[in-house]
């Protein structure tokens, strides 16, 4: 099956690896669009890739020509880091949600297949044990918690986007990550806080030397997602064989893979000791605890576990994750220090 795919956000953690995915598994064709390129640089002259490094605020007539004449639409192209939730949440918002309703818009417009990347964030403070796409409520707190200005921008654009699928005007499959990682995540030298994610976030402390600081104790839990399983699933929806993934949402996690972050900075400091050059500074490591007011700030709050359901995922897409949570970090870990 021959398809025709855009891709905006293309040198991003899931773009890149979802570029190399297509490229080296499947026969379909990609347009891509990003400010930088160094994650799929060694694509760049691919025959079935054609990449135009550029701005999507600024490039909205190129924008509405390729998703005129592709098949299918992924805008990837989002802000996800806690720290710039708290500290520029306007600017979440005008990318997040502003600049993606347009992209949306514009496939209704043109009858463009979309598929969007919604979060494990709009679920929030969920009481539930295990988040279901169907059922789970999404729970967000006061408005001068500003970090939840990321989540309900995916959550107004998962319900907009229902909204026009329920009235037969769009043709899309929404899909929500749970804390995917592996190599290329984000750059583990940039020495800013908060401006990685957690699992980048820690090896970077270690790897200069810095301690690691545990936000309120390191005690709440997330579910640990290798990109490979992601991409696999994401492969799927985009496939969608037999119509499997039309007009539906999908959690992608492994409910198997749970960690506390305490537990997982441990680990991490436990295998980075296995590498000779850093051993010396893993061992040399501390875990601190601080509050989330000292570290992002006062418009912060957390969210003690995060857990799919992905019995949506095996019944419609036959997809099941594979990958352990040390066997990822190992690969990641592998990426950067060797």
């Amino acid at each position: 099956m021959s398809l025709n795919i855009l891709i905006l956000g293309a040198n991003g953690f899931i773009g890149n690896s979802l570029i190399e995915n297509i490229l080296n598994k499947t026969e379909w064709n990609i347009t891509a669009l990003d400010l930088a390129s160094h994650q799929i640089e060694t694509y760049l002259n691919h025959p079935r890739l054609n990449f135009k490094q550029g701005n999507m605020l600024e490039e909205k007539a190129w924008i509405e020509d390729q998703i005129k004449n592709n098949d299918v639409a992924l805008p990837l192209a989002a802000i996800a880091t806690p720290a710039t939730y708290v500290n520029d949440p306007l600017r979440i918002f005008e990318l997040d949600f502003e600049a993606n309703l347009a992209i949306v818009r514009l496939c209704v417009k043109h009858q463009t297949r979309v598929i969007f990347p919604s979060t494990s964030e709009v679920y929030g403070m969920c009481p539930d044990q295990i988040f279901d796409e169907e059922s789970s409520n999404l729970v967000t707190g006061p408005i001068h918690k500003e970090r939840w200005i990321y989540s309900c921008s995916k959550q107004m654009m998962d319900r907009i986007i229902f909204a026009y699928g329920a009235r037969n005007q769009l043709n899309y499959t929404l899909f929500r990550p749970f804390n995917w990682m592996g190599p290329r995540l984000d750059n583990i030298l940039n020495p800013k806080p908060g401006s990685s994610r957690v699992l980048t976030q820690f090896i970077g402390n270690i790897l200069r030397g810095e301690n690691i600081h545990l936000v309120d104790g390191g005690n709440n839990q997330r579910s640990f997602t290798d990109i490979d399983d992601g991409i696999s699933a994401l492969i799927k929806i985009i496939e969608n064989k037999d119509h499997c993934a039309n007009q539906k949402i999908f959690n992608i996690g492994n409910p198997d893979n749970i960690l506390s972050i305490r537990q997982l900075a441990e680990l991490l400091v436990s295998m980075i000791k296995t590498y000779p050059k850093y051993k010396e500074l893993a061992e040399k490591t501390k875990l601190i605890n601080i509050s989330g007011k000292e570290y992002f700030g006062e418009g912060y709050q957390d969210i003690p576990h995060r857990v799919p359901s992905i019995k949506r995922a095996k019944e419609f897409l036959d997809w099941r994750p594979i990958v352990d949570t040390k066997t990822s970090i190992k690969k990641t870990l592998d990426y950067h220090l060797t």
